[in-house]
Order: structure tokens, then C-alpha cells, then sequence
């Protein structure tokens, strides 16, 4: 039997309530018997620059950070903005985002696009869970520069 998997791609460069609602909808999925194991695509260093700033923490370490959740087994590199060929080697039941880039006007709104039109080659499904307002890990950098600049 073929292995069920989601797919979650992220930055993850300061961790936040964000990342860990997003792993807690594949978590979900999994104890639902919807699926069978969660695979993070992480950004690396050069795919985040690319769109950002430069990361605060290192792949390697983010990585680490991330297979301490429970249910993150595998993380693996995503070298663009672009979940294509990930998505392609994987061939997940469920790819999880959360609702944000879900706008028209959103720099990642082609993405979305991309990546439900490559699902859907192989009947696989886009989950966006309501973004998490009121965090971000640019909010947090403005946050921390803010209280050292006062």
C-alpha cells in the first residue's frame, strides 16, 4: 500500500503559534487515518532570501527544531518559493498552508495556484487552515528590534 503523506512547506525561521497550528492540522489528519506521515518542505536559507531577508537561524538548526514536534518524521530541502518539484516527489494526499496567501494580492498567490493545479494531477488536496493573526516571525524581528532600539 502506498504511503499516505502531507506535505507542509515553511520557513519556520523563528518558530511561532503559527507553525505549530499548521503541524497540528497534519497531526489531526493522521489521527484521523486520513493520512499516513507529515513531510516538511523547509525553505532553505537561499529560497527564504530570495523573497525575505536573510534567516536568523540555519537550516541545519531549523530542521532540528522542527523534527522535535511531534509528528514532523521528515523534513526535507525546499530550494524555491516553488512546491512543485517536491510535490512531485512526494505525491501527498494533503498539502497544508494556512489561509494567508489565499488573496489575490498576495505575493504567493501564483504559488497556491501552482501547487493546487500539481495536486490535483493526482487527486491530492490544498488544506488551509485560518491564518494565525496576530503572529508573524517578521513581527516578532520588529518586536525584538523595537524594544532594543527604546
Amino acid at each position: 500500500m502506498t504511503e499516505r503523506l502531507i506535505y507542509i512547506g515553511m520557513s519556520a525561521d523563528i518558530v511561532h503559534l503559527g507553525h505549530v497550528n499548521i503541524i497540528n492540522t497534519a497531526n489531526k489528519l493522521i489521527a484521523e487515518n486520513k493520512a499516513d506521515r507529515l513531510v516538511v518542505g523547509l525553505l532553505t536559507c537561499e529560497a527564504i532570501e530570495s523573497y525575505k531577508r536573510k534567516p536568523i537561524v540555519a537550516w541545519e538548526e531549523r530542521k532540528q527544531l522542527l523534527l522535535a514536534f511531534k509528528g514532523v518524521e521528515t523534513v526535507v530541502a525546499q530550494d524555491t518559493l516553488d512546491y512543485e518539484l517536491n510535490l512531485r516527489q512526494c505525491k501527498p494526499v494533503f498539502c497544508i498552508h494556512g489561509s494567508d496567501w489565499n488573496d489575490p494580492t498576495s505575493a504567493q498567490y501564483a504559488t497556491r495556484q501552482k501547487v493546487i493545479d500539481t495536486l490535483a494531477e493526482w487527486g491530492g488536496k490544498l488544506i488551509e487552515p485560518e491564518y494565525t493573526k496576530g503572529i508573524s516571525t517578521t513581527q516578532i524581528i520588529d518586536e525584538i528590534a523595537s524594544r532594543c532600539n527604546a
